[in-house]
């Protein structure tokens, strides 16, 4: 158990940041595993602050999660971010507020002048950290990469100025923006910004199993982990790591018949806040996910990316049960 600002968290165990991942939906799956908090998908400032609909949208379901969720907010200047946090907290129920310094692709990093380049920028990324705690009367996080590129690593630099600000919790992914998601996380520069900063510091980065957690935990002494990559079609990692550092409960064997069912409650889940069009769609990167490395997987997404309906898609996965049941 640890605290976010004024917000208790039940265990160690958060869900990353993921773009096109961790909606409401997914969020509320993995809760299901014994989660103990998660932040959303990054969502532009500037489409908020002007009133975007598609961007709006993005926060269906988000009230009626029963964890501490916070919503992750991206941009580039003080006033939108502001602006963009207290629409959040007005019209939703949200925990908390996290400010995405880390995302390093382009049309973020660049075009936008947010994510990852607030790195390049520590006083403009205290402004908007202040902006935002000043605006909001949720705690205020951030979530930070190691550095811009391997000439500028300055995670702990940057930890000090958001802790300065106001920020009630920092999620470090060691890797810089020019690494983007290759390489080796470094957990060295996690256990530095634990060592520099009084807030909670949550680690993030080549969390694969639960070894990997308790690892990270004992290495860096950080308050927490968050779970990114590796939960895709695998929401069994967050049971698996929240029974072996809680209670030293080691996993047990994932049927094709759980995964199948879990396919079956996400699709669920994301009828509840999306259009059964867009669902069929983003379905079918989630099953390829969840049945990789079963025999006879290849088949079924090639039937599956046909698929038009959620009846078709549940007719080739009750096939594709039964005849793996049969052999």
């Amino acid at each position: 158990m640890f605290y976010i600002g004024n917000v208790c968290v039940k265990n160690r165990v958060g869900l990353a940041p993921m773009a096109g991942i961790s909606n409401a939906a997914y969020i509320k799956l993995v809760s299901e595993m014994g989660l103990g908090f998660a932040v959303t998908e990054l969502i532009s400032s500037e489409a908020i602050f002007r009133g975007n609909r598609k961007t709006i949208d993005m926060l269906n379901g988000i009230s009626d999660l029963n964890i501490p969720v916070g919503v992750q907010i991206f941009g580039g200047t003080p006033k939108s971010m502001a602006s963009a946090a207290k629409y959040i907290c007005d019209n939703y129920h949200v925990s908390f507020i996290d400010i995405n310094m880390g995302c390093p692709v382009p049309k973020v990093a660049v075009r936008s002048q947010a994510g990852s380049s607030l790195l390049k920028n520590p006083s403009l990324a205290y402004d908007i950290v202040k902006s935002v705690v000043d605006s909001v009367s949720v705690p205020v996080t951030v979530k930070i990469r190691s550095g811009w590129d391997g000439n500028s690593i300055n995670a702990v630099e940057i930890a000090k100025v958001l802790e300065k600000a106001g920020a009630s919790m920092i999620t470090v992914h060691p890797r810089t923006r020019a690494q983007g998601y290759s390489g080796q996380a470094d957990w060295s520069i996690i256990k530095s910004v634990k060592e520099n900063v009084s807030i909670p510091v949550i680690g993030n980065g080549d969390i694969r199993s639960y070894d990997d957690a308790l690892r990270m935990l004992d290495y860096t002494k950080c308050d927490g982990i968050m779970i990114g990559r590796a939960a895709i079609g695998n929401p069994w990692i967050i049971k698996e790591c929240v029974d072996y550092l809680e209670n030293g409960i080691l996993p047990s064997e994932i049927s094709l018949s759980d995964r199948i069912n879990m396919i079956k409650k996400h699709i669920d889940y994301l009828l509840e806040i999306k259009p059964l069009k867009v669902v069929v769609l983003e379905m079918r990167m989630h099953i390829s996910k969840y049945l990789k490395g079963i025999k006879g997987s290849s088949n079924v997404n090639v039937l599956i990316n046909k698929a038009n309906s959620i009846d078709e898609i549940y007719d080739i996965l009750d096939s594709f049960l039964k005849e793996s049941s049969n052999v």
